[in-house]
């Protein structure tokens, strides 16, 4: 759903990351501080019962991730490392983001239903992005999903700051909200999957692979879909 808004981000992102060009930073130095930027104030400060600083430090770093494929479309470095890094750091992120959570209600002695509710989250959060990696490792679109990672995030970040604001129910409403929708969008995902094997045939199976066994190739072969890929990788 978000994901229509990616291409006015990316725009407003150019004139920054044409700046940023011209200095030594990389793209990957960009992920990786961006991630240690969320976990850092997601593990932090959400367990301390500092929701709303702890959002604003989330939040910060997630925009500041984004620029990492602006700069990278600049300086034309844009490659399979950076693509599988970003995506494998952004699974980092979001169980920083759930385990803050999670920490703050069991440490400051609050529900631990909702403790573990916040782990599901985490779980089913995981799932949806690992249902559209695997289906595309075997050369299967996976296109669909209600609740893809940019929603999932949102929904989190608002809710948790809003609670540091003293709305009540909010954090745990978004919770819930989380929760249910992550599942629906993971049964999405594996119907989506079943009807494209059902019309690939037995022949389907990984980019490259025999048809009779769907084995997938040899180390150091090409084994993925798309640009971006490197092998499976977890996207949105």
């Amino acid at each position: 759903m978000l994901k229509m808004l990616r291409p006015l981000l990316a725009r407003g992102l150019d004139p920054l990351a044409g700046a940023l060009a011209r200095t030594p930073i990389t793209p990957n130095a960009i992920t990786v501080t961006g991630t240690v930027g969320v976990a850092a104030g997601a593990l932090w400060l959400f367990p301390t019962g500092h929701l709303f600083a702890g959002t604003l430090v989330c939040w910060f770093f997630v925009m500041a991730d984004m620029l990492d494929g602006a700069l990278a479309r600049v300086k034309g470095t844009s490659g399979v490392f950076g693509a599988f890094l970003d995506s494998t750091l952004d699974r980092v992120a979001d169980a920083s983001v759930f385990a803050g959570i999670a920490a703050y209600y069991v440490f400051g002695g609050h529900s631990r239903l909702l403790a573990g509710l916040a782990v599901f989250c985490l779980v089913s959060g995981a799932l949806v992005s690992y249902a559209k990696a695997r289906a595309e490792g075997l050369g299967l679109r996976c296109d669909v999903g209600l609740a893809e990672r940019s929603e999932r995030m949102v929904i989190a970040l608002v809710a948790t700051g809003l609670s540091g604001l003293g709305v009540p129910y909010v954090l745990s409403a978004g919770l819930w909200l989380l929760a249910v929708a992550s599942t629906f969008t993971f049964g999405q995902r594996v119907l989506a999957v079943r009807k494209e094997a059902a019309a690939a045939g037995p022949a389907a199976g990984p980019p490259g692979a025999t048809p009779a066994t769907g084995a997938t190739p040899a180390a150091g072969t090409t084994g993925a879909t798309g640009a971006d890929s490197g092998g499976i990788e977890w996207p949105d």
